[in-house]
């Protein structure tokens, strides 16, 4: 074909391009009857149990026929055991995924133990009171299994609030695990096990302990330490959950004060998280606050020595002097405690007297916090005007309080 304009042999050149096909459907009789054949149907396998048992893997990975996917199908809707392995299989698929984070979940250890146990409980089982304790110290040692040796030596700023006023030390990650070790001595001695500083030492304070025992290095501290505060963790809770039930009221004693041991082995939970937090920023590893139940319970003995702690505060003319006198054990001028978050709760707290009662009918003040933000508190780690705390009603019983909650910190 020849165009005008001698546009022609470029016509010619141009290929042709067909235009879009009809479909099948758009000229076909919608109302007939289909007449083709069924397709036939593949009759069902039969298989023994041990070959479907050797068809779990390639079903879990999707690598069997439609056949045999029906047959293992089939079967574990009967079998149990086949069941549990196949789920146990595709389970363990998941994790070939290669978008997938292969970090371990923080709680399967958690529920790993739970599942044991449920199966076969221990027959001699932690008691309630030191289970934040054994679990304080696991996540450490978790924490000090994944460090490198250098780390251990990594600076630690150590820090608390003594005389109305922050103190700060330098330490490494090997002395911290001292400082621990040492004031762990005071609960196993208390046991009747060794003490880590020696035999037939003096009543000495956690503060002094731990000075006598850093002294005592005939070289700077490092990994070896992590052996020894291990072991005395797991010697103090296997003798504590053997000893029964009347151990938990057995007194250990800190130099100034004393503890029924269910509460001593609580507060030394909480200094282990605290110290294990302190570890962490210094050798940037994540690290998470104690499970809830766990953190409860270290709030809820901060609480209850916070009526002590002032009242010694205002033997040293620190807090405010009292203003309603009560007998011991009646309700008194209370202050509400109020801790959001994991862990939280309601707590009274008296003002006047140790003795005290602390009333609901009888609060003059409230102070509502995070949970974690007071136990950083109560740590030492913040100042009492640096808690960010919603404050309600009488300023000087709120001021006492927040002194008093971080006057019951130290080295």
């Amino acid at each position: 074909m020849t165009g005008a304009n001698g546009e022609g042999e470029d016509l010619a050149r141009a290929p042709w391009i067909p235009g879009p096909r009809e479909a099948a459907d758009d000229h076909a009789d919608l109302t007939a009857p289909d007449r083709r054949p069924p397709p036939a149907e593949e009759p069902p396998l039969v298989l023994s149990h041990t070959v479907l048992k050797s068809l779990l893997g390639a079903w879990a990975l999707s690598a069997c026929s439609g056949a045999e996917t029906s047959a293992v199908e089939d079967h574990l809707t009967v079998c149990a055991p086949c069941a549990e392995e196949a789920l146990r299989l595709r389970d363990a698929v998941t994790l070939l995924h290669e978008d997938r984070d292969l970090d371990l979940d923080p709680l399967l250890r958690s529920r790993v133990l739970e599942n044991c146990l449920g199966r076969r409980p221990a027959r001699i089982p932690v008691p309630a009171w030191a289970a934040p304790y054994d679990a304080e110290t696991a996540r450490l040692d978790a924490l000090l299994r994944d460090i490198g040796e250098a780390e251990w030596h990594a600076p630690v700023r150590l820090k608390w609030y003594e005389d109305d006023r922050l103190v700060r030390r330098k330490s490494t990650v090997a002395g911290v695990i001292g400082h621990l070790l040492a004031v762990d001595g005071l609960v196993t001695a208390a046991l009747g096990l060794d003490d880590p500083l020696g035999p037939d030492l003096p009543e000495l304070s956690p503060t002094e302990r731990t000075e006598a025992f850093w002294e005592a290095l005939d070289r700077p501290p490092n990994r070896a330490l992590r052996a020894p505060w291990r072991d005395q963790s797991h010697a103090l809770i296997r003798t504590a959950s053997f000893a029964g039930r009347g151990v938990a009221n057995l007194t250990v004693t800190y130099g100034d004060f004393a503890l029924p041991l269910k509460d001593a082995l609580l507060e030394r939970a909480f200094e282990c998280w605290v110290h294990a937090d302190d570890i962490a920023n210094a050798v940037a590893y994540p690290y998470e606050p104690p499970s809830g139940p766990h953190l409860h319970g270290m709030i809820d003995l901060a609480a209850r020595l916070l009526p002590a702690a002032v009242a010694e505060r205002r033997r040293t003319g620190r807090a405010g002097p009292p203003r309603h006198l009560v007998a011991a054990g009646a309700p008194g001028r209370s202050l509400h405690l109020e801790v959001e978050g994991a862990g939280g709760g309601h707590w009274y707290v008296a003002l006047d007297s140790p003795a005290a009662l602390g009333s609901p009918e009888h609060t003059v003040a409230q102070v509502a916090m995070d949970g974690v933000e007071f136990c950083q508190l109560v740590a030492g780690h913040i100042s009492p005007e640096e808690a960010a705390a919603g404050q309600d009603g009488d300023r000087e019983a709120i001021r006492d309080v927040l002194s008093a909650a971080a006057s019951l910190s130290r080295l």
